[in-house]
């Protein structure tokens, strides 16, 4: 862990190399190791996604990073690339139901253990974005910023945003007057206007304060 402690607030990107290092130091000798992040913690609407990644040594995949550094275009272009060629990856989520119940962190440690559970490979290892872990039948090492840090949480990040982002598009045609196509569920002033000329519809955290306000006044 002080490896990553010790890198995890570098000021610049670090290098291929420098990510191959850290990867090493992390993975031991485990033969597979996932990478695994979620996307959609905050917003106040929709599923919460999580992602795991094996990635093929023997197929490279150039660009991968921050999904929240790349453009739109530049991570639907990896996410394809990334089910095309890795070893093994799945998407899973946990429900606005299931946030509501248990609560949003507990919800997204439940997507990535589905998502890792649903790899057809099982890992010895799973390397986790942030600093909780998920309960997992293999090993489970937490990487801070990992999704900017280890190759394999990079590809899991984009999957995980790709699939949350094409969700919120299918919610937008379901509950068009909320405009999910622009603010992806997040809080902003547009979403926050048109919930308090709408009011909540069935895909809100209703667990969320701005939401619970809402319901609590109307």
């Amino acid at each position: 862990m002080s490896t990553v402690k010790k890198l995890r607030n570098r000021p610049d990107p670090m290098t291929a190399a420098q990510q191959a290092d850290l990867f090493a130091s992390l993975s031991g000798d485990a033969e597979h190791v996932a990478g695994v992040d979620e996307a959609g913690r905050g917003p106040l609407a929709g599923d919460v996604f999580a992602a795991a990644v094996i990635l093929d040594p023997a197929r490279p995949i150039k660009g991968l990073a921050d999904s929240k550094a790349l453009t739109e275009l530049r991570r639907d272009a990896l996410a394809l690339e990334i089910r095309e060629k890795a070893l093994s990856w799945s998407i899973a989520i946990a429900t606005v139901e299931e946030i509501d119940q248990l609560n949003i962190l507990q919800a997204t440690l439940l997507a990535m253990r589905r998502a890792v559970e649903g790899l057809h490979i099982q890992p010895e290892l799973a390397l986790v974005d942030g600093n909780q872990p998920p309960r997992l039948a293999c090993r489970v090492q937490t990487v801070v910023k990992g999704d900017a840090l280890v190759q394999a949480i990079s590809a899991a990040s984009i999957l995980a945003k790709t699939a949350r982002d094409h969700d919120l598009l299918r919610l937008h045609a379901l509950y068009p007057d909320y405009a999910f196509d622009q603010h992806k569920g997040y809080g902003t002033a547009l979403h926050m206007s048109r919930l308090k000329q709408f009011g909540p519809c069935a895909v809100h955290r209703r667990s969320f304060a701005p939401v619970r306000v809402l319901l609590e006044t109307r």
